[in-house]
């Protein structure tokens, strides 16, 4: 394959595909800021250990996808798989600990080696929020509310179902890990050979299996839910109650899990059936054990990403790009004048296009393909008379105005 291709699972964003991709990163960005969320840009790339303590090392993402490398000093470098683990580095780095509650949105690239398909990029973007250092379960409420608003403010919500479970505090996952091992065990001959790894290392890790040998034999699995002591029982209350009292629906998914330790309580997504396969847009959940697991103070945290990819797939067509309008000279001598005219015109407001070269008729085709409201016209006789040619390009109506009079008759095309 020649080396000038995009690499396989990267992409071009260009035309359409960059409007709707900012699009979705504007709307975000407004909607975060309504709820206090500031905006966070950590590095693209991170120590090696950033990701390896915070995804664990049994994890697909380290075990198989992570973009590591040596640099020329001999340190191991990793291209960003997410982006919580940046944040919570970006918190503990920066002293951050006696300035909770924290609130924190992102966008941006990461990158992961796996198999390209829709919706499913190797250098993919996305959005993301953290809440960090609130305990109590009105921040899972908040959390998961400003992705429900987002998404409705996109115009998606429509086609997407929340689904929702607990994880429980230290105390029930204990618990139900110990249950869980012995039923897996007791299957342990129908498990796959992944599975069978995880089992030894970090069995909740296998509720998330997508082999169906696994599946099958998951099917009947304990419920995490039947494990939750009381105090997780009752967070978990809270958490339903205010999602309700926000006419924020849910679904119950007692498979919906996380497999590691610093994970705790509300785990979510919000899922679709319009994509296939990859059928999860958004998800998060609590993690109150990471930045401690990261070399930090305890402090409890809270947050989602969303794939943009995933998400310009599911939205309707945008309103059209604002047209511009065209500054047509109709000769060489007319070509100062119109390059005048255009500057004037764009520091007023508007978008204009100016041919680089070309006759009359070349220009207008010109005007034609880049969608032009309104061809302005300027010829010699224009030019020394101090008036312009306006031609309406959807009615073909044309006007002489005076140049002194221009930007009020422009005002309809603004």
């Amino acid at each position: 394959m020649s080396s000038l291709q995009p690499v396989r699972g990267t992409h071009d964003l260009m035309f359409d595909d960059m409007r709707r991709h900012r699009h979705i990163e504007a709307v975000a960005l407004e909607i975060a800021g309504r709820y206090g969320y500031g905006e966070i840009a950590t590095p693209v790339f991170e120590f090696t250990e950033v990701f390896t303590r915070t995804l664990g090392d049994t994890s697909d993402i380290v075990t198989k996808e992570m973009y590591t490398f040596t640099t020329k000093g001999g340190e191991s470098i990793t291209l960003r798989p997410e982006g919580t683990a940046g944040v919570a580095r970006a918190f503990i780095t920066g002293g951050l600990a006696q300035q909770t509650p924290l609130k924190f949105f992102y966008r941006g690239p990461m990158f992961r080696h796996e198999r390209p398909q829709k919706g499913r990029q190797r250098q993919f973007h996305q959005i993301g929020a953290e809440l960090i250092g609130v305990a109590g379960p009105q921040a899972d409420v908040e959390v998961i509310a400003l992705a429900a608003h987002i998404l409705k403010e996109l115009k998606v919500a429509g086609t997407i179902t929340l689904q929702l479970n607990s994880l429980g505090d230290v105390e029930s996952r204990l618990a139900y890990r110990d249950v869980l091992v012995k039923y897996l065990s007791e299957r342990r001959d129908q498990l796959s050979e992944e599975s069978r790894a995880r089992l030894e290392r970090n069995p909740l890790r296998v509720l998330d299996s997508k082999d169906p040998g696994d599946q099958a034999a998951i099917k009947d699995a304990p419920r995490f839910t039947q494990y939750l002591n009381e105090a997780s029982t009752t967070f978990f209350r809270e958490v339903q109650d205010g999602l309700t009292a926000l006419d924020i629906a849910f679904t119950l998914n007692p498979s919906l899990v996380r497999g590691l330790d610093y994970y705790s309580h509300t785990a979510f997504e919000f899922t679709t059936d319009a994509l296939g396969a990859q059928g999860t847009v958004l998800a998060g959940g609590r993690y109150d054990g990471l930045i401690k697991d990261m070399g930090g103070p305890q402090t409890p945290g809270i947050g989602w990403a969303a794939g943009i990819e995933r998400l310009s797939m599911l939205l309707s067509d945008l309103a059209p790009a604002k047209r511009p309008l065209a500054v047509i000279p109709v000769g060489a001598a007319e070509e100062r004048p119109a390059e005048l005219l255009t500057a004037e015109l764009r520091r007023a407001g508007f978008s204009v296009d100016l041919g680089y070269g070309g006759n009359m008729g070349k220009r207008m085709k010109r005007a034609n393909k880049v969608s032009a409201i309104a061809a302005l016209i300027l010829g010699e006789d224009e030019v020394k008379n101090g008036v312009v040619t306006l031609r309406n390009l959807d009615s073909g109506e044309q006007s002489s105005v005076p140049r002194t009079e221009l930007m009020a008759q422009l005002k309809p095309f603004a």
